[in-house]
């Protein structure tokens, strides 16, 4: 005999018994802290509840701090901005949670720890509320979780490129959505001109990597078809996005420069960027503009335009 239910507003069980889909704002506090490693209470709200009140977030994260799931830092020069990180506690709670498996296990769990890593880590999380700014006005499909920092893929002889973080982005067109993807490099000015270019040698490097398997596991492989490492973790390669701030747009305007003159003269990285899309943009026409105004400037040349367009 076939098994049928009522639809589920035809039941008469309690609604209170239904799981709501939507989770708790304490969850998602938890969950972007995790993803993120540190966030402001400000980049929280933009984050998670724009439009909400900022006390709104206050509370649950003070509840969550007296439960000893969270802690802050103090920021310097910012009239007692705090940035919030897990505890030790709050980063076992979090580390299986099914939206966070296979999470980079860095967490921030001490003062200490996220005095020193603070300038960084809160860049990056600017730079992707740019997106998730952006997101919102245009009706695409960009959240707190579609962008994970500190993303490592293995090189041969035990090297790895390590990205800031990459991000996933869907497209909602009328007619159909695009899925894409990006590793994100944030540049701060804080180290020279000529090693930022050299991360391009780096992300070239990993696009043509192909591991070298010998005996029984080469064989299946081979059986298997060969290919790139990184087919392991995307279908194609992310395109690869250089974040700038930190410095005068006279700098700035020169660091973008030296990219591009790695992408012409390196053989290497002129093939990935036959392939692959690259660009470089400014943070603060970012945060001004949208990320989908026209301020990219492609690193194999042209004029600026959006990143989805590179």
């Amino acid at each position: 005999m076939p098994v049928t239910t009522a639809p589920l507003s035809a039941r008469s069980a309690p609604s209170g018994l239904v799981p709501s889909p939507v989770e708790p704002l304490p969850h998602q506090l938890l969950a972007a802290l995790a993803q993120h490693r540190m966030a402001t209470t400000s980049q929280l709200h933009t984050l998670l509840r724009p439009h909400a009140t900022r006390q709104t977030l206050s509370n649950p994260l003070n509840r969550l701090r007296r439960r000893g799931l969270l802690d802050y830092t103090v920021l310097p020069q910012s009239n007692r901005s705090r940035a919030w990180f897990l505890t030790p506690d709050g980063a076992r709670l979090t580390r299986d949670w099914p939206a966070l498996r296979g999470r980079p296990p860095y967490p921030i769990t001490s003062a200490t720890a996220a005095s020193l890593r603070t300038p960084h880590t809160l860049t990056v999380v600017r730079s992707h509320l740019a997106f998730v700014a952006d997101a919102r006005r245009r009706g695409d499909e960009h959240g707190h979780l579609d962008w994970t920092p500190e993303v490592s893929h293995p090189l041969s002889d035990g090297e790895k490129v390590i990205a800031d973080a990459v991000m996933h982005y869907t497209l909602a067109g009328s007619e159909q959505r695009t899925k894409l993807r990006a590793f994100i490099e944030v540049d701060r000015a804080t180290m020279g001109s000529e090693r930022l270019a050299s991360k391009l040698i780096e992300y070239a490097r990993l696009w043509s990597y192909e591991p070298q398997l010998i005996g029984r596991a080469r064989s299946r492989r081979q059986q298997a078809g060969a290919g790139a490492a990184w087919l392991r973790w995307y279908p194609v390669f992310p395109r690869v996005l250089f974040i700038l701030t930190g410095a005068t747009p006279h700098v700035l305007a020169n660091r973008i420069s030296d990219l591009q003159a790695m992408t012409a003269q390196h053989p290497l990285v002129a093939a990935l960027a036959r392939e692959v899309p690259l660009g470089a943009a400014v943070l603060n026409d970012l945060e001004t503009h949208g990320p989908a105004a026209p301020r990219w400037v492609p690193l194999a040349g042209g004029k600026p335009r959006p990143w989805t367009e590179l």
